[in-house]
């Protein structure tokens, strides 16, 4: 957590006639729109108008939260964002940990005057003014909370709010599976019940939403599964005229990577994806125990994350990815 006097400086930054800005990492996911919205309606109940900006879209299934549509999206609105970044006097920097993680949106970031806070809990932060940094914590949303109970606000948590943060953390911990979840984000989870959130309505309208093509293409790649190194890790993938086929939409492979580990035995899941417009493949990784596909990833494959769940990309084909995943993951000790 932030030092008492830092929290005392970022109190005295938080005030209405401060520009505030909000911005998370490049494809977001459950815990980037969840922790930015928690924050910018928290930003809210202290009078200020936060504006939340994400380098791309993110998927329709995370719409449903409150104000999502109102988030600035920087592929779409380019001046609007980048004009909103120059102008701002502050900039809460959430979920990522570094600024090519955030694609273009990190020039501008990078050339700001703003005073820039970083809640983040992927290993290794650049440098911020602020920064709260804890690879320990699931979720940001769980790192939102516990800035609000510091600032001494947990009072002023309202529903909004809660399903946010509620939605983050449940995403991000896999239903609350992960090895990381701990009895304190139970416990937070419990408060957020209790402020408003709807398990039942949350779960329902961030998972409860597939599409016929979607449940086309996880058949796909279910039916060909490939086990290596002695069944502990298991391989999945899909080819760009197979989503084009299906009519993928942003959002509808999430979670696939998991089915993977869900077979007895598997230590790491691998999922390799062919980008729709570029010539890359985009790798999603997962494992079990003390598996660290941080380190595989930040070694082979120019990504990284966390030990249980990282990504990365690479630029070969899809079947030479494979190959070299194959001969790479069998050096491996686990």
């Amino acid at each position: 957590m932030f030092t008492q006097s830092q929290l005392q400086e970022i109190k005295n930054l938080l005030l209405p006639e401060n520009k505030v800005v909000i911005i998370t990492h490049y494809n977001p996911d459950g815990d980037a729109i969840g922790s930015s919205l928690g924050l910018k309606h928290f930003l809210k109940t202290l009078g200020l108008e936060p504006i939340v900006i994400v380098p791309n879209d993110f998927p329709k299934f995370l719409k449903w939260m409150p104000e999502a549509k109102k988030t600035i999206i920087a592929d779409y609105k380019r001046k609007m964002a980048s004009d909103a970044i120059k102008d701002a006097d502050v900039i809460f920097c959430l979920d990522f940990n570094a600024h090519n993680r955030i694609g273009i949106v990190g020039d501008w970031l990078a050339n700001a005057t703003a005073k820039k806070i970083l809640i983040d809990h992927h290993q290794q932060p650049e440098d911020f003014d602020f920064v709260y940094s804890d690879v320990t914590i699931p979720a940001t949303c769980q790192m939102i909370y516990h800035f609000i109970e510091a600032l001494g606000k947990e009072d002023l948590v309202n529903q909004n709010i809660a399903e946010c943060l509620y939605t983050g953390i449940m995403t991000d911990t896999g239903g609350f599976r992960f090895r990381s979840t701990s009895a304190t984000t139970h416990r937070i989870v419990a408060n957020l019940i209790e402020k408003g959130a709807d398990p039942a309505m949350i779960t329902s309208n961030t998972w409860d939403t597939n599409t016929v093509s979607r449940l086309h293409l996880l058949s796909l790649i279910l039916g060909r599964i490939e086990l290596v190194k002695d069944g502990k890790v298991a391989i999945l993938y899909l080819k760009r005229d197979e989503l084009k086929e299906f009519g993928f939409e942003k959002g509808d492979t999430e979670g696939f990577v998991n089915y993977g580990l869900s077979i007895a035995g598997t230590k790491m899941s691998a999922f390799f994806m062919e980008d729709l417009y570029e010539d890359f493949i985009k790798i999603s990784f997962r494992s079990k125990d003390d598996v660290d596909t941080n380190a595989f990833a930040r070694a082979h494959f120019n990504g990284g994350g966390h030990i249980n769940a990282s990504g990365g990309k690479y630029f070969k084909n899809i079947h030479e990815t494979i190959e070299d995943f194959k001969e790479k993951i069998e050096e491996e000790e686990f």
